[in-house]
């Protein structure tokens, strides 16, 4: 199908190019953009409704005195042309063919040109269609096509001014459409990486087999074993950079070679770094790479969430249990301060929600002020049964956050009240401190920080979520 409409752009520019008939009165023209413009809707596009969108186009044609953008006389552009490359090419970018029309509008392109007595409206229209298809395409391109908060994140930082209609001007004009593409896009090295990953794992998505390894016993097969799918677990491993190309191994032991092959894609998958083919590495390993490279186009959008940086920022990526703290947009690998974390539990009470803040000043030996949920869930149970579980683990009742409050008696009376709200619980700060040495504070809704620990062993384990939110 790509090729096909691919032949139909071309198309589309001989016609453009040899096509020359009278143009439609300029009055007419702009007679029918400002109906289309106040009535809001376009039958040419699966979505007709285009209000949202009109602001900013009733702002574009106003300035251009409600002249085509996309035509000259009736000659399409060659940015129109370029535009309508772009939008048969959405999935490129991590975005989906269909939200900008770009197959209808290639074809109404072809009849308009081929058409001599085309109407003014129909003119009109199409042009109008392309304006709203290049709005649609750089507003997502910029922000994602996504609203965050419908998939629970909180990535509503304010962003840079974008004007729409003085962009789509931009590419109407600009004599190099690429790079006037690429300035909406996140301007992230790590994002142009992802990119070409998508692109790469597309491309190895048309061998289907390259997945399918050979399944074995309910068992794992460690490093010397045998195993049938050595080849095909070589081949695969290869093809997706885990294994040197020039690698000599076995054809029929797991032997040392393939063993780090195997730790590698481990590595990279967050599973434990064995070098084993156990069954959570069988199951990543013959994980389609149609869907992983519908991952990484996901990945994208939610890079598209992100807010632009006027520092350096830190990144953590929660499911990788890992925290990137870059010292410019520009870092590759080996400039990023790079840790392991450990964050919250998978359940809705306990998980590390997604956010954006400011980290505002470090404490060192902090105490840990113990969040009302911990304290009615999980300890005043323990302290009503023993009243040396607060001696026992450095914990004292106070009557406010401040760290200069001071301790009360744990009387029955400070119980109850801690029950109720009125006092609070807080852990003296010391090696046993839940917050480690020092915490971080980036002032959120959600009371989340980062913080060190004393539960250090921790950080050996390739799933790291125990905590109740903080990282």
């Amino acid at each position: 199908m790509r090729h096909i409409l691919h032949r139909s752009v071309i198309a589309l520019c001989a016609a453009a190019a040899c096509v020359s008939t009278l143009a439609a009165e300029p009055n007419d023209i702009a007679t029918s953009l400002e109906t289309i413009l106040a009535s809001g809707r376009l039958a040419l596009l699966r979505d007709r409704n285009f209000v949202r969108d009109r602001e900013p186009l009733q702002q574009l044609y106003a300035r251009r005195n409600d002249a085509l953008v996309w035509f000259q006389g009736d000659d399409l552009t060659r940015q129109g042309v370029l535009l309508l490359q772009t939008l048969r090419a959405a999935d490129d970018y991590g975005l989906r063919l269909d939200d900008y029309d770009g197959t209808t509008l290639v074809y109404q392109a072809i009849d308009l040109i081929s058409n001599r007595s085309a109407s003014p409206t129909v003119r009109a229209e199409l042009d109008l269609g392309l304006s709203v298809a290049a709005a649609r395409f750089v507003c997502h391109l910029h922000f994602g096509r996504i609203d965050p908060r419908s998939a629970g994140f909180n990535l509503t930082a304010p962003r840079a001014p974008f004007d729409v209609a003085t962009m789509i001007e931009r590419l109407a004009t600009s004599e190099d459409f690429a790079q006037s593409i690429a300035g909406v896009e996140p301007h992230f090295l790590h994002y142009q990486l992802l990119k070409r990953a998508m692109h790469r794992y597309r491309k190895l998505a048309v061998d289907r087999e390259l997945t399918d390894l050979p399944d074995f016993k309910p068992r794992s097969i460690k490093p010397g074993e045998s195993y049938e799918g050595i080849p095909a677990l070589r081949r695969l491993l290869i093809a997706l950079g885990d294994l040197p190309a020039d690698a000599i191994t076995s054809d029929t032991l797991l032997d040392d070679g393939l063993a780090s092959g195997i730790k590698h894609f481990q590595q990279r998958h967050g599973l434990g770094v064995d070098g084993a083919l156990g069954h959570k590495t069988f199951s990543a390993l013959t994980t389609r790479l149609s869907m992983r490279a519908e991952q990484l186009a996901l990945t994208l959008e939610r890079w598209r969430w992100l807010p632009e940086f006027n520092a350096p920022p830190i990144i953590v990526n929660i499911p990788q249990f890992r925290l990137f703290a870059f010292r410019s947009t520009e870092d590759r690998a080996a400039d990023i301060l790079q840790m392991d974390v450990i964050v919250g539990k998978t359940y809705p009470a306990t998980r590390t929600p997604v956010f954006t803040a400011d980290i505002k000043y470090v404490v060192f030996r902090p105490y840990w002020d113990v969040p009302a949920s911990i304290i009615a869930k999980e300890m005043l149970p323990a302290i009503r049964a023993n009243l040396d579980y607060l001696a026992k683990n450095n914990l004292e009742i106070v009557s406010s956050v401040d760290s200069n409050a001071t301790p009360v008696s744990p009387s029955p009376e400070a119980i109850a009240q801690l029950a109720t709200g009125v006092m609070r619980l807080r852990q003296r700060p010391g090696p046993d401190n839940a917050l480690g040495l020092v915490k971080l504070m980036l002032p959120n809704p959600y009371n989340v920080y980062l913080h060190s620990t004393p539960t250090r062993r921790l950080f050996n384990e390739p799933r790291r979520a125990f905590s109740h939110g903080c990282i």
